[in-house]
């Protein structure tokens, strides 16, 4: 959000905050929108040859419809379908119709954007990702979008994220850090990716993107290569904390670049790996004991809810070993 309000959402007491799905969404939402917009400019430059009796095109932009959510794999994504009139439909009766490939007219969900959109956003949108996206999502011959078009779109996605990546960071301040490595896989690719990904909030508690890169896995040296280019571009006061899972690349590389801040582990993470070595009938009530502890007010009754959970779970509970 770009503007300034008195207004902090709360969270609900099930909800996790996760930075990295609100930026992937937000971003999601920019790359769906121009390809829509691009589709609809397609589909009108291929009728422009068809006229009214008194010279004015036939088919015109009618605005958009209402905005509707569609369920991805990185949550809701709000859009809206654009319209399309037929000036002359009244009179010979034959009306033409644009209906979007990608964004069918009762669509709700799409498998193809659980995957796709996340890869889109944050791989910078290069030529070769960016068609075969398009292919995968609306088919081999991406229907109403012609090569001239996915130039278009790529080009002003990567001329973006260019400017993106060399923006000046040193009126920036960050508090408090995320760091994650995001393992990325969709159709177009042979195998999975891992993208570095570094999340900062501002001392207004405001969340942004400020770096992410291709990385060989996690290690040392891939995050070590992120948090010295961000340094190099003006981030030079080191974070209060930073929040990552229980990789040690980060930590290592951190420790390097910014000694004085402090670690914190992920609780989303965490919890995870708790659950993951317990069985599955007491893994519903752990999770909301486990909340108690990383939700607590204060110290006291964080250490409260641990004894409390040690009490009620001890050993007696872990996942048998396959073994």
């Amino acid at each position: 959000m770009s503007e300034n309000i008195n207004v902090v959402p709360l969270r609900l007491p099930n909800e996790v905050d996760d930075p990295l799905t609100n930026i992937l969404r937000s971003g999601a939402r920019q790359l769906l929108a121009q390809a829509v917009e691009m589709e609809a400019e397609e589909f009108l430059l291929a009728m422009k040859g068809l006229k009214l009796p008194d010279g004015r095109d036939r088919l015109v932009r009618h605005g958009h419809g209402p905005e509707r959510t569609i369920q991805t794999g990185i949550g809701p994504v709000e859009v809206e379908r654009v319209k399309i009139r037929d000036r002359a439909a009244a009179e010979d009766g034959e009306r033409i119709r644009f209906t979007s490939a990608i964004l069918p007219l009762w669509a709700r969900r799409t498998k193809s954007l659980d995957t796709l959109l996340p890869v889109l956003y944050l791989r910078g949108i290069s030529t070769g990702d960016f068609q075969e996206a398009l292919a995968a999502l609306l088919g081999q011959n991406a229907p109403n979008l012609s090569p001239a078009v996915i130039s278009r779109l790529t080009a002003e996605w990567q001329g973006e994220y260019e400017r993106w990546q060399k923006r000046d960071l040193s009126a920036r301040r960050y508090v408090y850090v995320w760091a994650d490595g995001v393992f990325l896989q969709a159709r177009m690719e042979d195998h999975g990716e891992c993208m570095l990904v570094l999340i900062g909030a501002t001392p207004e508690g405001k969340k942004e993107l400020i770096g992410f890169q291709v990385g060989v896995r996690e290690s040392a040296q891939s995050w070590r290569e992120l948090l010295v280019e961000v340094k190099s571009r003006g981030f030079t006061i080191a974070p209060e904390i930073a929040v990552g899972d229980g990789a040690l690349g980060f930590w290592k590389a951190l420790d390097e670049v910014f000694p004085g801040t402090r670690h914190q582990r992920c609780w989303v993470h965490k919890t995870a790996n708790v659950l993951n070595k317990v069985t599955l009938s007491v893994q519903t009530n752990m999770k909301k004991d486990l909340r108690e502890i990383y939700l607590a007010p204060n110290r006291a009754s964080a250490e409260v809810a641990i004894n409390v959970f040690a009490e009620k779970y001890g050993r007696n509970t872990t996942r048998r070993s396959s073994a």
